[in-house]
């Protein structure tokens, strides 16, 4: 896994659940990551009156529990298809730059899609997504959410599983105060500590340097973009509201300086 972690640009802390076997994390935790990291996912949906399989591009985000929000047009042929039957597929790839592609992770989520108007996930979604504000006024676009069912994760020769939905989707209840929070945190960091978004993009994740911002803060860390890269760090426990958040942040901070971070 570990060409796997470079490539999903993991810091050096860890929130996920390990197996016990292997101190590696278990395929649900490493699912859910896959999941949070990638900003796009290829739709697969079933093509009107026919038999055949259809797949898409879509730029994806997820809600604090990591369940996958899209962002797509009524006249797209892949929501002419979840009209007629909202079984879906979303294929998460984060093998993309790995000389050997097939070493890396890749999880394939499935669920019914349906259509969201929930305030939380447009925000969260457009966060991630900052063009999209334009089309999210388009009358034609909507927001979707997938309700997961369960998931297929191949992350190298190693590790082939089958993954359900108690695994993959983490628990939010007792963490609504950090959702509640999440916009003024996402905004004091990018206004007030843009060097420390930079030190973590730069120093625990091994990016270039730039002028990268915070999207989004969830239970079991953050995420950066900058222009069209995306990052995401690790907190080392999950957080149940700002101060909490606020302490995981200083703690990568420290981490981020220390010499030969990783």
């Amino acid at each position: 896994l570990n060409s796997e972690r470079s490539q999903l640009n993991m810091s050096g802390s860890q929130s996920m659940k390990n197996d016990t076997k292997t101190n590696e994390p278990a395929p649900g935790a490493l699912s859910r990551r896959l999941v949070r990291a990638c900003d796009r996912a290829v739709l697969s949906t079933s093509l009107v009156n026919t038999e055949w399989p259809y797949g898409s591009l879509v730029m994806t985000a997820c809600d604090h529990g990591a369940k996958p929000i899209l962002l797509i047009s009524d006249l797209a042929e892949h929501t002419t298809n979840l009209a007629t039957n909202n079984r879906a597929s979303l294929l998460f790839d984060g093998t993309v730059g790995l000389d050997n592609p097939l070493t890396g992770a890749r999880v394939t989520v499935l669920g019914t899609i349906a259509r969201t108007e929930d305030p939380f996930l447009k925000a969260r979604y457009m966060s991630r997504h900052p063009e999209s504000e334009v089309f999210a006024n388009f009358g034609d676009f909507n927001f979707y959410e997938m309700a997961v069912e369960r998931a297929h994760i191949v992350a190298g020769f190693g590790l082939i599983n089958w993954v359900e939905k108690a695994e993959l989707i983490f628990d939010t209840a007792g963490f609504e105060a950090l959702a509640e929070a999440e916009n003024d945190i996402v905004s004091h960091m990018n206004g007030d500590h843009s060097d420390a978004i930079t030190l973590y993009a730069t120093s625990l994740c091994s990016l270039p340097d730039g002028d990268w911002k915070m999207t989004g803060v969830d239970p079991e860390g953050c995420d950066l973009r900058l222009g069209g890269e995306v990052a995401r760090v690790d907190f080392n426990r999950p957080v149940t509201d700002a101060e909490a958040a606020r302490s995981e942040l200083v703690k990568l901070v420290k981490a981020a300086r220390k010499p030969n971070s990783e």
